[in-house]
């Protein structure tokens, strides 16, 4: 306990610490998003190059979240967090100076590696301060606050900087929040124990980097230059190869980077799952969304921000009071209701055009909202819950793989759709729709496989070697 600090005052400035390492992970998902324009005014550009700031990022971010959070577990996850900080700080900056779009876009990926750190390593953190199932997923909830803030605020926080003092700005803000971020770990986190047994799988990283890489450049691509040109099936190709080479390393590996194993059981499976199409749905349409108020409506960047705010406290408040409604409901019936009132808010876009008025759109971006704040945090505490606490680095790994793997396919494939739609943007939203829908709907299927009502506190955990 740190002197002058309570044990639960040191408890509660760690959750900060981390819920400022996932905000601002969240926040330059988000944050670019209304940047679009004047970064392509300023750099040149269509949607293609757009599509990479976003993707080099968040391929990063998903390629390597299982090695960071091995990592995390094998030599301490507070100082793995804290290296991750300061990559994230520095390749911020260097966005920020960035003098063209191959600087931004290789500064972004770096980005995306400090992220792929700051992620696993901060649950690891909560996992093992808050050990009690309902202090963790109260604690979890908080950690999800200040990621859905830097998801729904960036866009505001953006506009208002590219208003102020233009859009190298939205990069800059995150060297005085990765300052304070680092500070309140050093200062009030406690180390890790190690766990020797975990490695880093080098293998299975490079073929997980390949994968990926190799299916966002086709998906992007393919919307420009067409979907059956052979360097595109070319593309899809070395992505499947890649996949099924992965899944055989690490299907033989003593210590593999993911347990394949852990994928038996149903809640792992399921939640895992789940972060996949929901990042898939969500991320895609931000993307989308912002496009359509900027170049199909003209709006400019801080109008953009501010049409995103109403998300924002609604996302806020339902991470806030989703452990709440689980304990009365119980988690499946939560993220299922959330899912299907999801799934309608997108097909109530469906008749979205050039000419649709705001109020038309915003009172379903905050159904959106609502549903995204409820079943984020219960899905992460599911997938937590379901492993020993040993395996916390692989769990919250293994879920955000999945949820970043979903924003590239996301963002690749409904920006690539856009691209496809006689330039009107409108035309490539209802495609996107249509897919969202779909996406909620498998959503409340496999909602259905987790388990009815939460264990209670008093139950034993599961033994990560049973199967």
């Amino acid at each position: 306990m740190v002197k002058g600090v309570t044990r639960q005052g040191t408890s509660i400035l760690t959750v900060v610490a981390m819920s400022l390492g996932y905000g601002v992970v969240q926040l330059d998902v988000s944050v670019v998003n209304v940047a679009i324009r004047p970064i392509g005014d300023a750099l040149g550009g269509g949607v293609t190059a757009l599509q990479w700031i976003v993707s080099a990022y968040t391929i990063m971010f998903a390629a390597f979240i299982l090695s960071a959070g091995a990592l995390g577990d094998r030599i301490g996850a507070r100082r793995v967090f804290v290296a991750g900080f300061v990559l994230f700080t520095g390749a911020s900056a260097l966005c920020g100076l960035a003098p063209s779009f191959g600087v931004l876009i290789g500064a972004r990926a770096l980005q995306g590696l400090g992220a792929a750190v700051l992620v696993p390593c901060s649950l690891i953190l909560l996992n093992h301060t808050y050990q009690e199932p309902e202090d963790r997923a109260r604690a979890i909830g908080m950690w999800a606050a200040g990621a859905s803030i830097g998801l729904s605020g960036g866009p505001v926080v953006g506009g208002v900087l590219i208003a102020t003092l233009g859009w190298r700005a939205i990069f800059f803000i995150n060297v005085p929040l990765g300052a304070i971020a680092i500070w309140l770990t050093l200062r009030y986190a406690t180390e890790t124990p190690r766990a020797r047994d975990r490695s880093v799988d080098l293998p299975g990283q490079l073929t997980a980097v390949i994968a990926l890489a190799s299916l966002a450049a086709a998906t992007i691509e393919g919307g420009t230059v067409g979907w059956t040109q052979p360097g595109i099936l070319a593309g899809y190709a070395i992505s499947i190869a890649a996949l099924l080479s992965f899944l055989r390393i690490e299907s033989r590996r003593r210590s593999p980077l993911l347990p394949l194993v852990l994928f038996r059981r149903p809640t792992f499976s399921a939640s895992a799952a789940m972060g996949l199409v929901l990042n898939i749905a969500f991320y895609g349409f931000i993307f989308v969304l912002s496009l359509y108020f900027q170049r199909e409506q003209g709006r400019s960047p801080l109008e953009t921000g501010l049409a995103f705010a109403p998300m924002t406290g609604i996302v806020l408040a339902t991470n806030l009071t989703a452990g709440r409604f689980a304990r009365l409901f119980g988690t499946r019936r939560v993220i299922i209701v959330s899912a299907m009132v999801a799934a309608g808010a997108f097909a109530a876009l469906l008749g979205v055009g050039r000419t649709t008025p705001y109020l038309a759109v915003v009172v379903q971006m905050v159904l959106l909202g609502a549903s995204l704040g409820m079943i984020v945090p219960l899905m992460t505490s599911e997938i937590l819950g379901s492993v020993d606490r040993s395996y916390s680095g692989v769990a919250s790994g293994t879920l955000n793989t999945a949820r970043q793997t979903g924003s590239v396919i996301g963002v690749a494939l409904f920006g690539s759709l856009i691209g496809t739609a006689a330039s009107r943007i409108s035309g490539g939203i209802h495609t996107t729709l249509v897919i969202s829908v779909g996406l909620m709907l498998c959503t409340v299927a496999l909602a259905m496989r987790l388990a009815p009502e939460p264990a209670p506190a008093s139950a034993p955990q599961p033994d990560p070697s049973s199967s």
